[in-house]
């Protein structure tokens, strides 16, 4: 079925043109607000071109600005393309802000409205493909992912979620472990239950066994009341022990009894207490090679890991990349009250060609970052702390004046950086007058730049 687009413009030419350029597409019209809203509700279009300029208030673009307000209202996931006059970039960038896709400035080139509607159109699709497999996937709805990497890890990761066989899930480290763990005992007939983490390689080997299996009074200096250790607290639920490979040795050999026997000993104590619970272990370490080297017990390996699940890193998950980063790019602009709300192409391209080798939490920290530094509603490379990825690349936009403009600001921003936020060695270092350095930040809207002087 052929996409509709609705072109909302009053001049017949503009019109005209906008037909021929969008042959692939069912075009609809529209010339003032009424009419607009009408074509809306008709054919629920995914993209729409809305010309800001629109008579009764063709100056200040009320009319148009009304326009896009209410169609976001009435239905949030459209994309709007804003196209204004070739000197009114101000009320394009306001139009941003109140939610549209993107902006185009006359005169129309073909090429160019053609590539902006195609991707706007690619982003809708999925973005409703998401929005689908939300709805129906009745699995591990944490994970976040279709890749086959991923997906082929979740379905194992199903299978095993209504038995209590000890999982042990490998892989390095940031890839989501935890959020494995908890997706399986939320998918397990002890989701009712406490899930319990500890974290092996964070609590100094003589507070390990206290923390895991308690302390009876007197134990030693400063017990000085019996306290239950993390192993009982899980009772009836799952207890998931982190960085496991990191277990002092000493401590492997009544781990490993109490795996078999599933009763515990309190420090300190005599009495053997029964204990009902699901263990899930992880490591970023190989332990088969720490059993070689007898730094990890044989017997507790094959007991920890009846069911071994490899986590795939994020850079052997390419189609994920973008879909994990919107994710994380919706929670935190929720999270911090903020503008950015997509990606430039250059983004896109810059986190598709890093190898993130701190995966997931590496990107949770880049996206957060990016999230509060970001000047507008969409994230550069330079926001995300990645350089785009050839200097070389062709621009997103095929007008000379807004290249230019690219590239002032990119050169500017990476001066500024190099001169260690010096503003006299950066208008040094570009060759320009400090004067002339201060215009084109007023002229760019550099303001993190502007203020920070």
């Amino acid at each position: 079925m052929t996409d509709t687009i609705l072109v909302v413009d009053d001049d017949l030419g503009i019109q005209k043109q906008l037909k021929w350029s969008l042959t692939d597409y069912n075009v609809v019209f529209a010339d003032d607000h009424t009419s607009a809203i009408a074509q809306l509700r008709r054919f629920e279009p995914k993209v729409v071109t809305l010309d800001l300029g629109l008579p009764p208030d063709p100056a200040n673009a009320s009319e148009g600005l009304r326009i896009l307000h209410d169609i976001i209202a009435l239905a949030p996931r459209t994309k709007v393309i804003v196209v204004t006059g070739n000197n009114d970039k101000q009320h394009a960038l306001k139009a941003i802000d109140f939610g549209a896709y993107d902006f185009y400035q006359k005169p129309i080139d073909s090429d160019t409205i053609k590539l902006l509607v195609h991707r706007a159109l690619n982003l809708s699709k999925l973005e409703h493909e998401n929005s689908i497999l939300a709805r129906t996937r009745s699995g591990m709805s944490r994970i976040v992912g279709n890749s086959e990497a991923i997906q082929k890890v979740v379905r194992r990761a199903e299978k095993i979620a209504n038995t209590d066989i000890s999982t042990l899930l490998l892989g390095e480290s940031g890839t989501g472990k935890e959020v494995f763990a908890r997706s399986i005992h939320e998918h397990s007939p002890r989701k009712d239950k406490p899930f319990v983490a500890i974290n092996c390689a964070s609590i100094p080997e003589n507070l390990l066994g206290s923390e895991l299996f308690g302390y009876e009074k007197g134990a030693f200096t400063g017990a000085n009341k019996t306290t239950i250790g993390k192993i009982e607290t899980a009772q009836g639920g799952t207890l998931f022990l982190d960085e496991i490979g990191d277990m002092p040795i000493g401590l492997q050999a009544k781990m490993l009894r109490f795996l078999q026997e599933r009763v515990i000993e309190r420090v300190g104590g005599r009495n053997e207490i029964p204990v009902d619970i699901r263990v899930i272990c992880a490591t970023h370490r190989d332990l088969q090679a720490m059993v070689a080297q007898e730094t990890f017990r044989e017997d507790l390996y094959y007991r920890v890991g009846e069911m071994p699940i490899m986590i795939p890193p994020l850079r052997e998950r390419d189609q994920d990349i973008i879909l994990l980063a919107r994710t994380f790019l919706n929670i935190y602009r929720e999270e911090f009250k903020a503008k950015a709300k997509s990606f430039s192409e250059t983004a896109v391209n810059a986190m598709l060609a890093h190898k993130w080798p701190g995966n997931i939490r590496e990107m949770q920290n880049k996206l957060k970052s990016a999230v509060i530094m970001a000047e507008g509603t969409v994230i550069q490379p330079d926001d995300l702390g990645l350089m785009p990825v050839d200097a070389h690349d062709e621009p997103e936009t095929l007008n000379l004046r807004e290249v230019r403009e690219i590239a002032e600001s990119r050169a500017i921003r990476r001066a500024y950086q190099k001169a260690d936020k010096n503003m006299s060695k950066t208008a040094e270092l570009l060759g320009v007058t400090r004067p002339t350095l201060y215009s084109l930040i007023d002229k760019y809207h550099m303001e993190d730049i502007k203020n920070s002087d």
